[in-house]
């Protein structure tokens, strides 16, 4: 019995550890922290303009085409990454069909760009 319990001492010291860490990064803001808020800093603020009594109040929706823009663009990268690593194993295959899918996104980016998507007025 003495073995089973030496084996998982690690185990209980690691859980001991991070719970003592995590406590005292929890509890450390609250102690160091300036405490001297302004009303400015205290304001509601998002998506470019102040918050509104009204939810049903007109807003631009550019900030939203911008976000979805910029997601479909972030996967792009991130379905790059992969792709270059292993670049060597997939041979021409692999190639030409990241050069369709770059092909896809760069067509997606010129139609967004001819409509004004972009544009900022």
């Amino acid at each position: 019995m003495a073995g089973i319990l030496q084996n998982y001492l690690p185990l209980v010291v690691f859980i001991g550890v991070s719970i003592v860490i995590g406590l005292a990064l929890l509890i450390a803001p609250f102690l160091v922290a300036f405490k001297q808020p302004d009303p400015e800093k205290l304001s509601a603020y998002e998506c470019g303009f102040n918050a509104f009594s009204d939810a049903r109040m007109k807003f631009d929706v550019r900030f939203y085409l911008v976000a979805i823009l910029f997601i479909i663009f972030d996967l792009e990268v991130a379905f790059l990454f992969p792709w270059a690593v292993a670049f060597g194993k997939l041979g021409v295959a692999g190639f030409w069909s990241m050069m369709v899918f770059l092909g896809v996104l760069t067509i997606g980016f010129a139609y967004e760009w001819k409509k004004g998507a972009l544009e900022w007025d």
